[in-house]
């Protein structure tokens, strides 16, 4: 592999990676420069393929950063207008369930699929729509040799668990929860572009510790989790 993007929402899950790979700012492209997307670039190096790094970028109505689905496939469009990439990875932080025996700080690379639990549409052809089901690059022997665990990633714009989305990831076999990956999915689809979730884990949804205060509490030992875990696989890459 040569370039890949790569998709994160937080400046605080972005801000360790960013700085591991030696990414510098860079501009958008001129039809974005209103957005609140970040680019940060890093040259290939040795073996390690050329990255674009995309950050959702902070909502300038509320000065918090733009989490969720529909600033993810901005990023991701942005992104992907630059010009053509081998793999786009969607990297961040995730919750996980006891009843698989996740881990805070486990970290998970998407396969079979990526999906969604909260886009409930009961009409014909729709309800497909709704749930994506959008088949991930196989890296199954990468996330051997880097420790990580497989499994499908399932995407609601939600950071809590309603009983309703419970039934549909208990349904869809989810075993990662977060709020960005089906988004970035679907867009690189429409790129014609591989896709691969990495997420690592700071909340087990079935806690009885609120979902809110275990993610405060984790998210800068996850980032850091998630950034070695990254830089390895992108080195890696560049050997595919």
């Amino acid at each position: 592999m040569e370039r890949v993007a790569i998709i994160m929402a937080m400046e605080a899950e972005a801000a360790p990676l960013r700085a591991a790979l030696g990414a510098t700012a860079i501009a958008g492209p001129a039809w974005a420069a209103a957005l609140p997307v970040r680019l940060a670039h890093a040259p290939a190096a040795g073996t390690r393929p050329e990255v674009l790094l995309a950050v959702n970028g902070t909502d300038p109505a509320t000065g918090v950063d733009c989490i969720g689905s529909t600033a993810a496939a901005l990023s991701t469009q942005v992104a992907l207008s630059t010009g053509s990439f081998d793999l786009v990875v969607t990297a961040g932080t995730a919750g996980g369930w006891q009843r698989s025996n996740a881990e805070i700080g486990d970290v998970y690379i998407a396969w079979p699929h990526i999906t969604c639990h909260d886009r409930r549409i009961d009409l014909p052809g729709f309800d497909q729509f709704g749930r994506a089901d959008i088949s991930t690059a196989d890296l199954r022997l990468l996330a051997a040799d880097l420790g990580c665990r497989l499994g499908i990633v399932t995407t609601g714009d939600s950071l809590d668990e309603s009983p309703t989305d419970c039934e549909r990831i208990l349904a869809n076999g989810g075993k990662v929860k977060e709020m960005e990956a089906a988004a970035v999915a679907w867009v690189a689809q429409l790129h014609d572009t591989p896709v691969t979730a990495v997420k690592a884990i700071t909340d087990l949804v079935d806690s009885p510790v609120a979902t809110a205060t275990q993610f405060t509490a984790n998210l800068a030992a996850a980032a850091e989790s998630l950034q070695a875990t990254m830089v390895d696989l992108i080195d890696r890459l560049g050997d595919q």
